[in-house]
């Protein structure tokens, strides 16, 4: 077996970009390190392909880590063509845009205190039960708004939560028009929410109503790319989009802190996906592993870096 190119050390300088930086971990080569420059190539190579439809699909609490506005700033871009998001983002993007926070705080704390204060918990951010008092006022209105008579997709239903929104994630994409799919939506605030308004109201959302637009989006693409944030249930319905057309994801990339071998969802390898047809066997894609909140905005400023050049 032959030997690959040479591994080079990183040589690390005062004002070096973020591109930079990654190009020279791509150089080095090793590890994940090397996957995240790989991974910062497909993801060039896909943002550039004119005929690809880019989904992006966003899990874990990205959004009370401070990720929601690399999220809405790709959408801003025209980066991305679909948005798969878990509720629980959807719902702290909402209650940053209506002005309440998320805050330092620390894992070592006692959260029996935390709980007798009523502040929630999100590792080492912390979010007091304010914001959700305004996050209800907000929501009861948008939806005593909702039309009456044929049912509504979750599509449009996070559409009209995102024009009634000054900024964040669904502000952006419902100006640009960008279809956010929520799959869960009833596994979070916004679900609970919807349901104490359907107790004495009746608006109908049909989560399988989304399907049908989703699956044109597919039937009509000439090629496909993912970018995944994370697992579960988004990653889930973006790969499995492609299933009922003849084609599958041209680019994937996935970021996440999972391991494969407990045969989860989250943790599972981008060639595993192979073997189900929901990404090509010529399809290029990577697999970082590591912390989301470390791994995007390395490589989303290294490839919005590249475009700019």
């Amino acid at each position: 077996m032959q030997c690959g190119d040479p591994v080079e050390q990183v040589s690390l300088r005062a004002g070096m970009t973020v591109g930079e930086l990654v190009d020279a971990m791509g150089r080095a080569g090793a590890y994940n390190g090397g996957a995240l420059a790989r991974a910062a190539s497909v993801y060039e190579t896909m943002l550039r392909d004119e005929h690809a439809v880019k989904f992006l699909g966003l899990a874990g609490a990205m959004v009370p880590a401070g990720m929601g506005g690399i999220v809405a700033d790709l959408v801003e871009r025209g980066y991305v063509d679909v948005l798969v998001s878990t509720g629980a983002n959807l719902t702290h993007d909402v209650i940053e845009a209506l002005g309440c926070r998320h805050y330092h705080g620390s894992a070592a704390c006692s959260d029996l205190e935390l709980r007798a204060e009523e502040i929630n918990r999100i590792y080492d951010v912390f979010l007091p039960n304010d914001a959700f008092i305004r996050f209800e006022e907000f929501m009861q209105e948008v939806f005593s708004g909702l039309p009456t008579g044929a049912p509504l997709k979750i599509c449009e239903l996070l559409a009209v939560i995102g024009r009634a929104l000054p900024s964040g994630i669904l502000a952006s994409a419902a100006e640009r028009e960008v279809p956010v799919y929520c799959p869960a939506l009833a596994d979070s605030m916004i679900g609970l929410q919807y349901w104490l308004f359907s107790q004495t109201r009746r608006v109908t959302v049909d989560a399988f109503l989304d399907l049908q637009p989703l699956l044109d989006t597919c039937f009509e693409a000439k090629r496909a790319g993912a970018l995944l944030v994370g697992g579960g249930v988004p990653k889930n319905f973006i790969l499995q989009s492609m299933l009922m057309t003849p084609r599958g994801f041209d680019y994937a990339i996935q970021l996440t802190g999972d391991r494969p071998d407990l045969g989860g969802l989250s943790g599972a390898t981008l060639d595993e996906a192979r073997s189900w047809g929901k990404i090509t066997g010529s399809a290029t894609a990577v697999t970082v592993y590591g912390d989301a909140t470390i791994t995007l905005p390395l490589l989303v400023a290294a490839v919005l870096e590249r475009m700019a050049a």
